[in-house]
């Protein structure tokens, strides 16, 4: 909330304004275990009380807002929960029939709400994270149940009654789901034991995606038994004309054919799987199986291809926001004043101001905005820097804006370096492309920094290469002649202090109004601390009550010196920043670079250093709190397996199922052109947990098969034709 004012209101280093007029910011903060849309709903109504009562020219004006945002979120995930239950119902309704597909989507919201209930009882809130967590879920819950009714079904088929259906299902597959539930669990453990902001940032997809599949299971083995035994037809309603045939007769007013003669059920429990489908389908597996060594070869080969094109896949840490910000950074050469900043940004202002596209904004002149957004990358106060938020009236008018806006910094504004970036997700980057140089010398790291920058500059997907700091700042120095200054009686300090009161002023008392106090200074006019060439002219007052102009005793000088200095690691280090243009994804460019600075590294002076930084830098140190937790993963993935199975050639048999993933994944990624970036690799793990548990499910009933008195030849190949519908259909 911001308070737009037409007077001055803000100290001379530092301005907020809002629609070209100075304001001052109102932060609203939630209470912990809040609801922030309960909270926005209250603060509207408050605004719009205190409104009534403002004076002229004051007015509120709301420049960000997180409830609106997180609504966004919700809304997002209500279309994709909608999305998801319209995918289930179709492919459940058209591959197991009207009755079994409803039994299938009763367990979503069932399943949702089990989810719900866990996460108000754990204070796991309704955010970002916790949201894309129940987006992923979403597919994978619905496995276990998908399988039990479909055995169930098949059961039916076979001449079952319901409760040995029923029953048949909850035995027979219960277990294996358990243990397969728990691998995919498993698969999210190393992003919850990670130590590092991405572990924090996403912890909670471990803690959502664990309650939803755990309850997906709990319901899959208690609610579906039961719903399947009350829902599913019998074995004369299962042969009865689909429901679109009965339709399509009644509005058409012809008449059905006669049902043909319900055969007894035989004693081939295998009958059901003779269709013409089943019987080219076992045919293939049987194929699969006279061959395998054909077969384990090929699987080898596209495992390996896959690994061999994985380097041609763009490579991300995070996505950008989906929010409608931009943030629109003004920087001016370093020791540039304020009032240039403050020119600058009204100068922009008047760009927003025609720019269609733009719904609102604010400006910070002299600093950055303050974190209304958790991954914001915060910038420190100073006098040559501005920076607008600006909203966007659609995303693609964002994207619109963000063109129109980087097009201008091409043609105007020479006097600033302007930067257009949209938020982030995930820790806070800034640049994705990112190289310290590092030294003990500060004119040799410059030196080293512009070679940089030079080769950086040559990559055609490298954009506003610039550096964290290197223009030297202006400065004026006063040389005093000691001899002199002692003649006249007058020494240093009482020369510094004549030309402090000058030019900032000195407080001579305070003026108090109420429960404030306002300093008064005494010093200069302003359009003699404006011009400092009015800084010969100054006459200092002596001893003998004589005024001597400052230039008797000392020589005034203009030259140039580093205005800031940044050092890592106690060495003063430049920071060879940029931008990607397009869709370019900033690992890629600063890897392809960071290859061009292989010369350059190997003819650096002894002490000198260029270091990767950025967005791959970021997304390394997640990557390793993440492995660190990869023994743990393997560790419980073993035992479940071990359980389970109870035999180490099956349990490395089950494990090395889930690498075959990454063959679709590879594919998938380069055929739509994506990035395989943090949001992939959740996407991976997942994928790895569903094989293995399939993999488990099946050498389950192979084993059980086997049990049965069928060879093993036999076995793979019944197991697998029995169950490809449950698999293909969950997929």
């Amino acid at each position: 909330i911001a308070t737009v004012t037409r007077g001055y209101v803000d100290p001379p280093q530092q301005k907020m304004r809002v629609a070209g007029r100075e304001a001052l910011g109102l932060g609203v903060t939630m209470v912990k275990g809040g609801d922030v849309i309960e909270m926005g709903r209250e603060l509207d109504r408050e605004v719009a009380r205190v409104a009534q009562h403002l004076p002229v020219g004051v007015e509120l004006t709301e420049v960000a807002s997180m409830p609106r945002a997180v609504q966004r979120s919700i809304n997002q995930f209500l279309r994709s929960l909608a999305e998801a239950v319209a995918i289930v119902l179709a492919v459940s309704l058209v591959s197991l029939g009207l009755r079994t597909g409803l039994v299938v989507a009763v367990s979503i919201p069932l399943v949702l709400a089990i989810t719900f209930l866990c996460m108000w009882l754990l204070d796991i809130g309704l955010h970002k994270i916790s949201l894309g967590a129940l987006i992923l879920s979403l597919g994978l819950l619905v496995d276990d149940a998908i399988i039990a009714v479909e055995m169930m079904a098949i059961k039916l088929e076979q001449g079952y009654d319901r409760f040995r259906a029923a029953s048949f299902a909850y035995t027979s597959t219960a277990f294996p789901m358990l243990t397969g539930t728990l691998v995919t669990v498993a698969g999210f453990l190393p992003i919850a034991t990670a130590k590092s902001g991405t572990g924090e940032y996403t912890r909670s997809i471990f803690q959502v995606s664990a309650i939803a599949l755990i309850a997906s299971w709990v319901v899959a083995v208690v609610v579906i038994p039961y719903l399947g035994y009350r829902m599913l037809p019998d074995r004369a309603h299962a042969h009865a004309p689909p429901l679109w045939r009965r339709l399509w007769a009644r509005a058409s007013g012809r008449p059905l054919p006669p049902p043909a003669p319900l055969e007894p059920p035989t004693d081939d429990p295998e009958e059901v799987y003779r269709t013409p489908f089943y019987n080219g389908l076992r045919r293939a597996v049987a194929w699969c199986v006279a061959h395998r060594g054909t077969i384990l070869v090929g699987t080898l080969a596209a495992f390996a291809g896959s690994l061999a094109l994985f380097r041609f896949v763009p490579q991300q840490f995070f996505p950008a926001s989906s929010r409608l910000e931009l943030l629109v950074d003004l920087r001016l050469p370093e020791g540039s004043s304020f009032a240039a900043s403050l020119a600058a940004a009204k100068k922009m202002e008047g760009v927003l101001d025609r720019d269609p596209g733009v719904e609102s904004y604010v400006a910070y002149v002299g600093s950055g905005s303050p974190r209304f957004y958790l991954p914001l990358d915060q910038q420190l106060t100073q006098a040559n820097f501005a920076q607008f938020v600006l909203i966007a009236k659609s995303f693609p008018e964002r994207e619109a804006v963000r063109s129109r806006l980087l097009d201008l910094f091409e043609r105007d504004f020479p006097e600033l370096r302007g930067r257009v970036s949209r938020l982030e997700n995930g820790p806070p980057v800034g640049f994705p492309v990112q190289f310290r140089v590092s030294g003990d010398n500060v004119a040799e790291v410059r030196r080293i920094a512009r070679l940089v920058a030079e080769v950086a500059r040559r990559d055609p997907e490298a954009a506003n290469v610039q550096f964290d700091w290197d223009e030297p700042s202006k400065v004026i120095r006063v040389a005093i002649d000691q001899n002199k200054a002692r003649v006249l009686g007058l020494s240093s300090q009482e020369l510094a202090a004549f030309l402090n009161n000058s030019l900032s002023g000195f407080t001579v008392t305070y003026y108090r109004e109420r429960d404030r106090q306002i300093e008064v200074l005494l010093r200069g006019a302003a359009d003699e601390r404006a011009k400092m060439s009015f800084l010969k002219d100054l006459a200092i007052p002596a001893r003998n009550g004589r005024a001597v102009p400052i230039t008797q005793v000392a020589d005034i000088r203009y030259e140039l010196e580093d205005g800031i200095v940044w050092r890592r690691n106690r060495l003063p280090t430049i920071t060879v920043r940029a931008d990607v243009r397009g869709d370019a994804q900033g690992p890629d460019v600063a890897q392809r670079i960071d290859r061009s600075l292989a010369s350059l590294r190997a003819d650096l002076p002894l002490g000198y250093r260029i270091e990767l930084g950025g967005a791959i830098e970021d997304s390394g140190k997640g990557q390793r709190s993440i492995v660190a937790g990869i023994p743990l993963l393997v560790i419980t993935v073993l035992t479940l397996l071990m359980i389970q199975l109870k035999s180490f050639s099956r349990t490395l048999m089950v494990v090395l199922t889930a690498p075959l993933g990454l063959i679709g994944v590879v594919l998938a990624l380069l055929a739509f052109g994506k990035p395989f970036g943090f949001v992939a690799m959740l996407g991976t793990i997942a994928l790895a947990g569903i094989i293995m548990r399939n993999s488990v499910i099946l050498v389950d009933q192979i084993e059980q098969d086997i049990a049965a008195g069928a060879s093993g030849r036999d076995a793979v190949i019944g197991a697998t034709v029995r169950r490809f519908r449950p698999i293909v259909v969950t997929a």
